[in-house]
């Protein structure tokens, strides 16, 4: 091949692989394998290193190369990279356009560009005649960091832009320079390999794909940053290059050669005439962010008309006339004032941490459990730390970790009583067991827990009695025990503080709507320790009526899946149990009807087990979970190495996460009932 042949197929390679980047990389359309591809920047490094004139800095093959640097050069950026306040509700929403219309004519017309919000790093790109030249950080806005040699790794910033897209009128601006800027991420599938890939090496996990990306792109060997497999998304651009809105800026954007949001049918950004469509994106977004390819954390909000955003100004380090509408935090900061027990139907112990009240995940929260004295142990905590605490869909606050750093010196140690203090029994922590229990079976803290227990949505469902009045029940002397419930009269409701005359008919008609029960729901409803709703529908589904089961030993147990030696064991011995078995009795005599398990379908999700998370749209999570057993299915209340298939709803929080993590099936609401058909 002489040079001339050698020229011309040096720039149609280039071409071609700059096409296949562009569809990979921005479009996310690749009509080509990566082994395609791979063989076209082959041949191109060949020919380049026969033909050393012919290779340019915008060639494919520059994306990795160069010695590691010793430190990253600082960079004094043309405009300022400012930050952008946040708002996390309506009613922020509408303070912050008000706080803005005062500011403007009354006659100002103001609409807005919305745009997801990538959780990653902000880079300021110079090109100069078409030609990236360099890519900086935001370090304090002002002065960033020089690391154009890492950047250049990521497929989806073009190394050369397409000038010749513009009007001919700004292509001379746009030749001598143009400033983008975006945000640079890791795609959640990329991040868990890295995680994968750092456990093998016995290195540190990444805690988040921000971390990650932001690591990478202040290595000094732009070989580790090329391997990380980082993305582009474009959000600003600088330069005038004739466009009046944000949208115009990003339509420009993608026309040289940016992902910027808009490339796809399915759109990141929105153009929105008011408020409510900005509620409206904003819903919408968050309804589908665990399903998208990447991690957001709220979306932007720009004054679409530029020369309204510009006439607003800047206040402190942030444009008035942008803010990000964030997503609610599963994560906040926050005091433990008190640590106290509380006892439940089993006696346990719990440690409750009283919180100063913070807002995470969309609620007011100022308790977090602390399950056990083992779990403050490892925590290292004290009343008085600052803690993180952790709220992710519908679970339980935890306290995740504690900030030592932050202690003055005045925090005490929690010690787990010795007494109970409700009853002042003697409390005993078992053997092999975490918890501590008060040894008291009468303790009026745990036969209060346990009616609470038996009334609650999944057991009896008795609707009217809730805590406040079967706190009230009890101090009354009304009821001792589960059984005294079917022993109340209208009279004796009636009499209370709480109840009217109607509140105390409607009681009474609940309780006795409550005796036809299942005996599954029987069986949860007795509280019999370790034993939750999913075992009792297998107690149910074996024995079949509660006669056998009062006659259960640890043999007729064994075969039955999932119930293990401990709650064999506690199985068995509540059945032995004389005071349990009056219980039972009692129940009975008062007219509870048992309604005996219908056999199972045998149908093809027999035998899997599904995690239902998230918020459903047709169907209640009970009725969902009522489907699938019925199909011969199993439900679980976590996601684990068994779980086979999660079926999600709206926001489905960490579950979901975790599942695909694991590389379990993920299958929407209207997907699982499609299995079912």
């Amino acid at each position: 091949m002489n040079k001339k042949e050698a020229k011309s197929r040096i720039e149609k390679l280039k071409e071609e692989i700059n096409h296949h980047r562009y569809l990979y990389h921005v479009l996310d359309k690749p009509v080509i394998s990566d082994a395609a591809l791979d063989s076209l920047k082959h041949e191109l490094e060949l020919l380049e290193k026969a033909f050393p004139e012919y290779l340019t800095p915008d060639s494919p093959t520059q994306r990795v190369g160069g010695k590691p640097l010793d430190k990253f050069s600082k960079v004094q950026h043309a405009t300022r990279m400012l930050s952008l306040n946040d708002i996390f509700s309506k009613e922020e929403l509408l303070e912050w356009e008000e706080r803005n219309k005062k500011l403007l004519p009354s006659t100002s017309k103001i609409n807005y560009y919305t745009e997801v919000k990538m959780d990653g790093l902000a880079l300021s790109l110079k090109y100069s005649n078409g030609l990236l030249k360099q890519g900086s950080t935001r370090g304090d806005g002002r002065v960033g960091e020089d690391v154009t040699q890492n950047i250049k790794t990521i497929q989806s910033i073009p190394l050369r832009i397409n000038i010749d897209s513009l009007d001919k009128k700004v292509s001379l601006q746009a030749k001598k320079e143009i400033i983008v800027r975006g945000e640079v991420f890791m795609a959640t599938a990329d991040f868990q390999k890295l995680n994968q890939e750092q456990v093998k090496k016995g290195e540190s996990e990444f805690a988040n794909p921000r971390n990650a990306a932001a690591g990478s792109i202040r290595q000094l060997d732009s070989n580790i940053a090329g391997s990380r497999r980082l993305s582009f998304m474009a959000y600003d651009l600088v330069t005038d290059l004739g466009q009046k809105t944000h949208k115009e800026a990003h339509k420009i954007l993608q026309r040289l050669g940016f992902r910027a949001g808009e490339e796809n049918n399915d759109s990141l950004n929105s153009f929105c005439d008011d408020l409510s469509a900005v509620e409206e994106f904003y819903r919408n977004i968050s309804k589908k962010r665990k399903q998208l390819p990447f991690w957001i954390d709220g979306i932007v909000i720009n004054i679409n008309d530029l020369n309204i955003y510009q006439r607003l100004g800047v206040v402190g380090k942030a444009p008035r006339g942008a803010v990000a509408y964030k997503f609610p935090s599963e994560q906040a900061v926050t005091i433990v004032e008190d640590i106290q027990v509380q006892i439940g139907r089993t006696g346990a112990l719990t440690p409750v941490a009283h919180l100063t009240p913070v807002r995470v995940a969309g609620s007011t929260v100022s308790r977090a459990t602390l399950h056990n004295e083992d779990e403050i142990e490892r925590l290292g905590l004290k009343i008085g730390d600052t803690v993180i605490i952790q709220k992710a869909g519908d679970i339980i606050p935890d306290i995740v970790e504690v900030l030592p750093k932050m202690r003055t010196g005045k925090e005490k140690k929690f010690v787990m009583p010795k007494i109970c203090p409700m009853c002042g029994s003697k409390v005993l922590r078992k053997e092999g067991e975490v918890a501590h229990y008060c040894t008291n079976k009468n303790c009026f803290a745990v036969q209060r827990e346990s009616i609470y227990h038996f009334v609650s949505k999944k057991a009896f469902d008795i609707e009217g009695l809730g805590p406040k009045i079967i706190d009230s029940l009890f101090e009354n002397n009304l009821i001792k025990n589960v059984v005294d419930i079917f022993d109340l009269t209208f009279d004796e409701l009636k009499s209370l503080e709480r109840f009217a005359e109607k509140s105390a008919e409607n009681t009474i008609k609940a309780i006795n709507n409550s005796k036809n029960i299942t005996l599954a729901r029987f069986i949860y409803a007795l509280g019999i320790r370790h034993i939750g709703e999913e075992t009792a529908i297998d107690l149910a589904d074996s024995f079949g009526n509660i006669d056998k089961l009062k006659k259960v030993n640890q043999d007729d147990l064994s075969n039955i899946h999932d119930i293990g030696g401990v709650m064999a064991d506690s199985i068995v011995k509540y059945f032995k149990d004389q005071n349990n078995l009056d219980i039972i009795n009692g129940l009975l005599e008062r007219g509870v009807k048992l309604i005996n398990p219908v056999s199972r379908k045998h149908t093809a999700i027999t035998g899997k087990s599904f995690v239902v998370t998230g918020t459903l749209n047709s169907l209640s999570r009970e009725e969902i979970k009522e489907k699938i057993r019925v199909a011969g299915g199993k439900v679980s209340s976590s996601v684990s190495k068994q779980t086979d298939y999660l079926i999600y709803g709206d926001n489905p929080g960490s579950k979901y996460e975790k599942a695909k993590k694991l590389g379990i099936t993920a299958v929407s609401e209207p997907e699982f009932l499609a299995m079912l058909e």
